[in-house]
């Protein structure tokens, strides 16, 4: 996929995300945000979105979301004033493949549902990687390919039409996985029907540190 269809894509999702696959996505969404929360610090969003998971982390953090989609964060800026968010400091579009941010500043970095709708997912976990203090945690939450069944043949049908649904469905797993700084700490199915897989990755503590 490139970004231009990325753009697209979303621009025609925005109006119905939440009410669609938005809804689909509720149980690892929540999953995720519940282990952010008890974790403290500032966390990172990458592929925001809508802004669906932002009502749910905890007062005590301090939330930066960003999203390569301007419809997309229309309305995740509605959101945040409209419920007066004051744990989410900014929302900003933004490449996640060459993010405007510093190294070393996040506690906790995420993404959900991204890393097989975006070009380039290496560059989002190398970006992810660089922006995440040292001793801090990556999530990704996504749907990763079977590797044999009749649902890996589906999968494999559906691939070359990515760039018309949103999303690859034969991403491997082991495209984001080649991180040096990050290892991972835990894998685990999530709802419905163990379609999505909820990925915990630590940044070691030897990586540079920035003061």
């Amino acid at each position: 996929m490139d970004i231009d269809a990325v753009k697209s894509s979303y621009k025609v999702w925005a109006p119905v995300y939440d009410k669609t696959f938005g809804a689909i996505t509720t149980v690892g969404r929540k999953r995720a945000i519940r282990y952010i929360n008890s974790r403290q610090g500032k966390v990172l969003e990458v592929g925001v979105g809508t802004g669906l998971s932002l009502k749910h982390y905890k007062p005590h953090l301090q939330v930066t979301g960003i999203d390569v989609s301007s419809h997309m964060l229309a309305k995740a800026r509605k959101k945040v004033a409209k419920c007066s968010m004051t744990h989410v400091e900014g929302i900003h579009e933004m490449d996640a493949r060459a993010m405007e941010l510093p190294d070393n500043h996040f506690d906790t970095v995420v993404a959900m549902y991204l890393v097989s709708v975006v070009p380039d997912p290496e560059l989002v976990i190398a970006e992810m990687a660089r922006v995440c203090k040292p001793g801090g945690q990556v999530l990704i939450v996504n749907h990763f390919a079977r590797e044999k069944g009749a649902l890996a043949r589906v999968e494999k049908v559906m691939a070359p039409f990515a760039n018309k649904i949103g999303w690859h469905s034969d991403f491997s797993i082991h495209r984001i996985l080649g991180e040096d700084e990050l290892v991972v700490q835990s894998k685990s199915k999530l709802p419905p029907l163990g379609m999505f897989t909820f990925l915990r990755m630590e940044k070691q503590d030897d990586a540079p540190r920035v003061n």
